[in-house]
């Protein structure tokens, strides 16, 4: 007896600190586990502002990457210098910062506004942090004391219409994951997370520039890594990098990124134009710069000059017709634009386009930069103008269409559930609030107070906004 009430008492005092340890919730990657944009935090502020509810608040430095939590610690990274990035590591309890470690970038590559130099999204397993920066490749820092582990030299990306870069990494069991969609050399490689060392390396060379995060699907017992990029929808074996599996139905330039519930992938991309919009006619509009509908070798990127003179089939110094059409585009995969939301089941092996879509709508309301959510039973979509739709899971029939959230403006952030509520954040800074159901119900409109492009992270009841310049913990533990 005495021995049961000793056990029984033992278990009782240490209860909180086990509560505590089970309801601490990670968001490791961009949207957090499995790029869902989904958390079970529950007590988040609805109304809030960049001076209310505002538990701290750090200055950073220019960055549209996305915040990560994990083990009570907040990441991020930003511009600190003209050739400076910096990974930042603050408790998410307090601000306080913990560490910090600048880096050289050396020179930068072209980049079209408003993309940041740091814009990729670590990732992290609690022990070290991950980060890709274009001019240095793939490091990890020790998540404790921010020193550096291991570095990675990768290529770098080279874009048609400088874009830049904004590939971020996952981790998945024991791998960092990276893809990495250019228009010159595009693959997707992992590497030990503990020591940096390369497992594998696939060449995705029938795509275009993308920004898609790969994603997790777990079907028929297996796990597939899943990637969006042009015209195809992929599913590779994680432990090897071979392709399994193909869904032929997407658009030309993927920038949003795939969400995954149970077995079901869902995917919202716009690609500007019709269905006959390849990338040649994207490339007379940005560089054609004398309008005579044609490319000469001057109006392309030096990086691409290689592949200039093997495109240039009758050698008179210009692109065009057939040569511009198979130039930077893959001569298998020319897909077009257009607008579509769609529903893939997971598995399969081979080209499963026929069986596995299991629904497809077309001239909708995607975005081609927001990524969708999928929470519960519901598709949530957000586009330029604020316009915002919603459409049921299991049959994309429509909830509501077009409907407005009262912000006008551009939007780059993906939108993001918890507590009942969506959170859905403007690029002039206003969070909108909205009930988290199958009407469209507005909550609130919170003014962050500057430019925002990066994605809210939620762990622990606090939400984590990323200005341009500054990183807000919010919480109704605020004073």
């Amino acid at each position: 007896m005495p021995r049961i009430r000793f056990l029984i008492g033992l278990a009782i005092a240490l209860m909180p600190a086990l509560t505590a340890r089970v309801s601490a919730e990670d968001w490791p990657q961009f949207r957090g586990p499995n790029s869902s944009g989904v958390s079970t935090s529950r007590g988040l502020p609805t109304t809030f502002s960049h001076e209310d509810k505002v538990l701290w608040q750090a200055t950073l430095g220019d960055g549209i990457g996305s915040p990560v939590v994990a083990r009570g610690r907040v990441f991020s990274t930003a511009m600190t210098g003209p050739k400076k990035i910096a990974v930042f590591c603050h408790d998410a309890a307090t601000g306080k910062e913990v560490w910090k470690t600048e880096l050289d970038t050396g020179i930068l590559p072209r980049i079209t506004p408003p993309n940041s130099h740091a814009s990729s999204t670590p990732a992290t397993d609690g022990k070290r942090v991950f980060v890709y920066a274009s001019t240095i490749g793939l490091l990890a820092f020790d998540a404790t004391d921010g020193k550096e582990v291991w570095r990675l030299p990768l290529p770098r990306p080279a874009y048609l219409m400088d874009w830049g870069p904004g590939c971020s990494p996952i981790v998945f069991r024991d791998s960092v994951i990276f893809c990495q969609d250019d228009d010159l050399s595009p693959y997707v490689l992992a590497v030990d997370a503990a020591t940096g060392k390369q497992r594998w390396r696939t060449p995705r060379p029938d795509v275009i520039a993308g920004y898609a995060i790969p994603v997790l699907c777990t079907a028929g017992g297996r796990t597939d890594l899943v990637i969006a990029g042009t015209g195809r929808l992929k599913g590779y074996d994680p432990d090897t990098g071979k392709e399994r599996w193909t869904c032929n139905t997407l658009l030309r330039t993927i920038m949003t990124s795939p969400v995954v519930k149970d077995d079901v992938i869902y995917v919202a991309v716009q690609s500007y134009g019709d269905a006959g919009r390849t990338i040649k006619h994207a490339l007379l509009e940005w560089l054609d710069t004398n309008q005579d509908g044609k490319l000469s070798k001057a109006e392309v990127p030096r990086e691409f000059w290689d592949r200039f003179d093997a495109a240039d089939k009758n050698k008179d110094g210009f692109l065009s017709g057939d040569e511009l059409d198979t130039a930077f585009q893959h001569p298998s995969n020319m897909a077009g634009g257009g607008k579509i939301i769609q529903a893939v089941k997971g598995g399969g092996t081979g080209d499963v386009t026929k069986t596995h879509l299991l629904w497809n709508l077309t001239n909708k309301a995607p975005s081609d930069l927001v990524s969708p959510l999928v929470s519960g039973t519901r598709v949530f979509v957000v586009k330029a103008g604020g316009l915002s739709s919603c459409f049921d899971a299991a049959t994309g029939k429509s909830l509501w269409e077009k409907e407005r959230l009262r912000n006008f403006g551009d939007y780059y952030a993906s939108p993001v559930a918890a507590d009942g509520k969506i959170f859905v954040v403007g690029k002039n800074g206003f969070v909108i609030v909205l009930e988290d159901g199958p009407k469209l119900k507005i909550l609130a409109h919170n003014d962050m107070g500057g430019e925002v492009l990066a994605t809210p992270a939620i762990a622990d009841g606090r939400l984590f906004i990323r200005t341009r310049e500054k990183l807000y913990c919010i919480s109704n533990e605020a004073k």
